[in-house]
């Protein structure tokens, strides 16, 4: 429960407030009051409220001067400012501090609540946001690579971790150890290089100023490399990868093997010069157990610039359905565009996404389903495909099949998800739709739904509620002339920028950006009739 304490010199509202809620059954803990700033600060030191609600008008230290010193010593206290006086640069001043609410005097308990409730929200998500953001180098490096984190949230993390990464360009490396064949013969795990060889490729990579490293495996680590001149990063980059094959060779007698993706600008072009990287890496793994003339009838060098972004795909098998279906094969097909599904290398690119994609599935999904049969029904329609569209029509089922196995372990539970899901449906424009709401109205307890649901789904109920709202908020962008807030409303949220800042975490754009940038209809008819012919 939530701590609500309150400061307010006027005994009547303190004593109305205190009693005439009763503060355990609305969820709330009431830990305290005091008559002005000055009394209020050692309580608030001893308590540590949640929210404090604050009168702006008091003897001795008034609710502005309250709010300046709770802010800078208590951050994470949420205000709320009450006030009978009607007054805009209370108002201008009282925003300026960072207080989350300005409310004027008289006001009923129902009012009050409501705005508590409001606010209470508003702590859980940034809870939730915070655990989910809890980075160490090491996972910020990795989401950062595999496109998996927003810019803001990359940037407030790396503060949090007091690392300098921002800059105009970035670049990624992939360093792998090739351990020698002869090594441990007895056992069935891989090889490993030698401690020594792990060590110095560690010693030179942190040599290289403005960069990040981060190990992936024993065998495998990975550089971030940033910089304001591409030409410079890449001249640094060609150097750094001959010297460090060189020392490697002459140290150990190991091979070192480098992957590079290009130069590219912004945070989310680590993305994409990863992806470069991996694709670079995988033709460099394919050569060691290929010969030159055996590669050159397997692939087609220019294949070589097909980019698929995994990440996307394994989100798309977690959270989404077949009404998504026809714009995700769409994004899919200009990604495949220039593939020759002639050469062997487009059907070892589909089968790495297949066994990539149906380990997901059996990692994720707790139905138990065989997957080692589901692989072997895949892979048998891998060797046919020669076309695009055919390779599309093989995606759509993997996918379809997946689906058929993530709804195995819905199954079970399947009348109390679909009435979980109906419920949100009709009340997700309710600003204070919560757990406890839903577990009501479902009969189970919050904790039991929250599990099965997940299990179930592969997402939260909360992801299932946000999502549901940011699919109604593109239809009305789409289809309304509504203003942000009006559509901020009418999808459940009374606060305009906070919904204009989920919106662009879910979707990569604010709502104007979306609006702009919408689908015409043309291009969806375009896109259903493609679907139909699937």
């Amino acid at each position: 429960m939530k701590k609500i304490m309150l400061v307010d010199d006027e005994i009547l509202i303190r004593e109305n407030i205190r009693e005439c809620v009763d503060w355990e059954k609305e969820g709330f803990l009431y830990c305290g009051d005091a008559p002005d700033g000055e009394l209020a600060l050692p309580i608030i030191e001893e308590q540590l409220p949640d929210i404090l609600i604050t009168d702006i008008k008091m003897p001795f230290m008034n609710g502005l001067e309250l709010t300046s010193v709770v802010r800078q010593k208590f951050p994470q206290i949420k205000i709320i400012i009450l006030s009978g006086h009607d007054d805009f640069q209370y108002a201008q001043k009282a925003l300026r501090l960072g207080v989350e609410d300005y409310c004027l005097k008289p006001f009923s308990s129902a009012d009050l609540l409501q705005l508590l409730r409001s606010v209470s929200t508003r702590i859980d998500e940034e809870l939730r946001i915070r655990h989910k953001y809890a980075y160490t180098p090491e996972n910020l490096f990795a989401d950062l690579c595999g496109g998996l984190i927003h810019t803001a949230a990359a940037i407030e993390a790396a503060a949090q971790l007091d690392l300098l990464l921002t800059a105009p360009y970035y670049a990624t490396a992939i360093f792998t150890l090739n351990p020698q064949e002869h090594e441990e013969p007895e056992s069935t795990e891989p090889p490993h290089p030698p401690q020594n060889s792990e060590e110095l490729l560690a010693g030179l990579l942190k040599e290289v100023a403005d960069s990040f490293i981060y190990k992936r495996s024993r065998t495998e680590t990975i550089l971030i490399y940033k910089g304001s001149d591409p030409a410079q990063m890449n001249s640094i980059l060609d150097e750094l990868c001959a010297s460090a094959k060189q020392r490697l060779r002459a140290a150990c007698g190991l091979e070192l093997s480098v992957s590079r993706g290009k130069v590219c600008e912004r945070l989310q072009g680590i993305h994409l010069s990863y992806l470069e990287a991996e694709n670079d890496r995988m033709f460099k793994r394919m050569a060691r157990v290929h010969s030159a003339a055996m590669l050159d009838a397997y692939f087609d060098p220019s294949a070589q610039g097909i980019l698929l972004d995994r990440s996307r795909m394994i989100q798309f098998l977690k959270l989404g359905d077949h009404t998504q279906m026809p714009e995700f094969l769409l994004e899919l097909s200009a990604a495949l565009e220039g593939m020759n599904w002639d050469s062997g290398y487009a059907c070892y690119l589909m089968n790495d996404i297949t066994l990539e994609l149906v380990q997901t599935a059996k990692n994720g999904f707790r139905a138990a389903a065989n997957h080692a049969e589901i692989l072997k029904e895949l892979q048998t329609r891998l060797k046919p495909i020669s076309s695009t569209d055919e390779g599309l029509q093989y995606l759509k089922r993997l996918y379809e099949r997946l689906w058929e196995w993530r709804s195995e372990g819905a199954d079970k539970h399947r009348e109390l998800i679909d009435k979980v899901k109906q419920y949100i449906r009709e009340q997700y424009d309710k600003e204070q739709l919560s757990l406890n709401d839903i577990s009501k109205v479902v009969r189970v307890s919050p904790s039991h739904l929250s599990k099965t649901f997940s299990q179930a789904t592969g997402q939260t109920i909360t992801e299932f509620l946000t999502a549901t709202r940011m699919d109604r908020a593109k239809e009305l962008l789409k289809s309304t002339g509504h203003k942000t807030f009006e559509i901020a409303y009418l999808v459940g949220y009374n606060d305009q920028h906070y919904f204009s800042n989920l919106f662009k975490k879910v979707t990569g754009m604010t709502p104007m950006e979306f609006r702009k940038q919408g689908n015409s209809e043309d291009q969806l008819q375009a896109i259903r009739r493609g679907a139909e012919k699937m």
